[in-house]
């Protein structure tokens, strides 16, 4: 069979990519925290696992210094707020995201990290340029589940796989509602018009819980992007 100039570099492009996610995988992952102070932290350290990193607990600031990247789960924010001043972690995290270090926060850590708290107003480190409304889609018992579509940045796609988004299982859990985002934002996955999965940098944000999921795809991405940005900090 005849193969065209087009068909030779479709078979190149498609090689390049093969051999661009066998580097990725074979580069070894960077040391992952899951802060474990309150929350949904076991779940997302066995995802994390299961995605191929190492993950440790972390509960104190010399905990933090042993990771290259980190995971604040889901909970209660104003039980975690108070955890973390009493664990005098409040500031080593905000010096961690300035750092430039791969932190990614889901449900309540996201709203620790975001500038502005609504409904009703909290205090929160003000990492990631959004605004966020607390518990907007209901209590407890109105949780649900949904199926989207997660957006793959660019620069990421060669360690996932190549392609450009992938499917995945939204689980809402007095869920917080993003109504702002700041500049250099990105919005990677919505629902109903509103984003829940944002980046901004080396910083992911999730309204919902990946960690639920029966898939592990989100935390891929996390752990792609802490691959990036460790490769780049000790380049």
């Amino acid at each position: 069979m005849r193969t065209t100039s087009s068909g030779r570099q479709g078979a190149a492009g498609a090689e390049a990519q093969a051999r661009d996610r066998a580097r990725a995988r074979a580069a070894p992952p960077p040391p992952i925290g899951v802060l474990a102070l309150q929350g949904d932290f076991a779940a997302h350290a066995a995802a994390l696992a299961r995605a191929g990193a190492m993950p440790s607990e972390v509960r104190a600031a010399a905990d933090l210094e042993r990771v290259d990247a980190l995971v604040v789960p889901g909970g209660e924010s104003t039980t975690l707020l108070k955890l973390l001043r009493e664990f005098g972690l409040w500031e080593p995290l905000r010096a961690f995201a300035a750092r430039g270090r791969a932190i990614f926060g889901t449900c309540a850590g996201l709203i620790l990290f975001a500038e502005e708290v609504r409904g009703p107003a909290q205090d929160s480190l003000g990492i990631l340029p959004i605004s966020v409304v607390r518990n907007a889609y209901g209590r407890q018992v109105d949780s649900f589940v949904d199926r989207g579509r997660v957006r793959v940045p660019a620069q990421l796609r060669p360690a996932l796989g190549g392609g450009e988004s992938f499917a995945a299982d939204f689980v809402f859990i007095r869920a917080p509602r993003i109504a702002r985002v700041g500049p250099g934002v990105e919005v990677l996955a919505e629902h109903a018009g509103d984003p829940v999965l944002v980046r901004s940098g080396a910083i992911l944000g999730a309204t919902f819980h990946p960690e639920l999921s029966p898939g592990d795809r989100v935390h891929e991405l996390f752990l792609s992007l802490a691959v990036g940005v460790g490769d780049a900090a000790h380049a």
